[in-house]
């Protein structure tokens, strides 16, 4: 797949399209392996530099890079043993929300997270990880039986919000929303939800209501898209970065503010630039958070995640 570059990204691109050019000469016209090497030190200083002053609507364009890791690759090398588990047992399969046993590590866990697709046919099959209410009945259920087994249940979060369509709203969206969230705060075993994407609205907050928070570096996390908040503040899609701006979604924001509880770095350049170091990353966050939940009872784990969660917005 070629690579994708973003707005604020075309210095880089320039440098590597030079790159490439001065590679193809050097194969038919001599060596230019040394303007190649200067060329390839300035585009990663460009690329640090760059990467190390996002602001708020720069890092919404990178949570949304179409090459960033999906859940389908955080299954495919984070986890061995992979059984699918589907459909809600009333409706149907959402296939937007993908889910099932799986062993993290040599150890048994239940897993579940929004897939967006990488190419047209696969994000219509994903809907664009945008799901119905079968999806989180079928989060519901996975989470019942991680319960049942004493499992502790992993939960990949990136989506730009429930799916709004008639056909949703009539199978009660909003009411499958609220019992997957309820869900995720009664659990009695160890449960880590991370921010891979986007988390957006109640989409998101349906199966990141953990005892632990995480969020990728360059991912976010807002009650609505920025696109959403420009419409309803100033009737103007257009405003999307004054409202990205103003809407404090980043990590480091979310930290601050204690909605989430760590941070897990990206690679330079985002997690599309370097998915393998990413998924050593979050696979090592998620096992030290894990590690760190062990020998703690159900009634311990409930506790504390409802402290968590009541925490948020004290003062003082």
């Amino acid at each position: 797949m070629a690579t994708h570059y973003l707005d604020f990204e075309k210095p880089i691109a320039d440098l590597e399209a030079k790159i490439e050019e001065l590679g193809l000469l050097s194969a038919t016209s001599g060596s230019f392996e040394t303007e190649i090497d200067g060329l390839r030190k300035k585009a990663e200083q460009l690329r640090k530099k760059t990467y190390a002053g996002l602001d708020p609507w720069m890092k919404t364009q990178v949570a949304r890079h179409p090459q960033r890791p999906h859940f389908v690759d955080y299954v495919a090398g984070l986890f061995t043993d992979f059984v699918e588990l589907r459909g809600d047992r009333q409706f149907g399969d959402d296939q937007a929300i993908i889910g099932g046993l799986a062993r993290f590590r040599d150890r048994p866990v239940v897993i579940m997270g929004h897939e967006k697709g990488h190419d047209t046919a696969t994000r219509l099959t994903h809907n664009f990880g945008m799901a119905r209410p079968e999806g989180y009945r079928k989060a519901v259920r996975l989470m019942d039986l991680a319960e049942r087994y004493g499992l502790p249940v992993l939960t990949f979060v990136d989506t730009a919000g429930a799916y709004p369509g008639l056909g949703a709203e009539e199978r009660g969206q909003a009411e499958a929303i609220a019992r997957s969230t309820e869900r995720c705060l009664t659990l009695g075993v160890p449960s880590i939800a991370i921010v891979t994407g986007e988390g957006g609205s109640g989409g998101a907050i349906a199966i990141a209501a953990a005892g632990r928070v995480l969020m990728l570096e360059h991912s976010i996390y807002s009650v609505i898209s920025p696109e959403g908040a420009a419409g309803i503040l100033w009737r103007d899609g257009a405003r999307a970065r004054d409202a990205a701006m103003a809407m404090r979604i980043t990590a480091p924001d979310l930290l601050d503010l204690n909605i989430i509880d760590r941070i897990v770095p990206e690679p330079v350049g985002g997690a599309h630039a370097d998915p393998e170091a990413t998924l050593v990353n979050v696979g090592d966050a998620l096992s030290e958070e894990l590690l760190a939940m062990d020998g703690l009872s159900a009634a311990d784990l409930r506790a504390r995640r409802a402290e968590r969660f009541y925490a948020i917005g004290r003062i003082g």
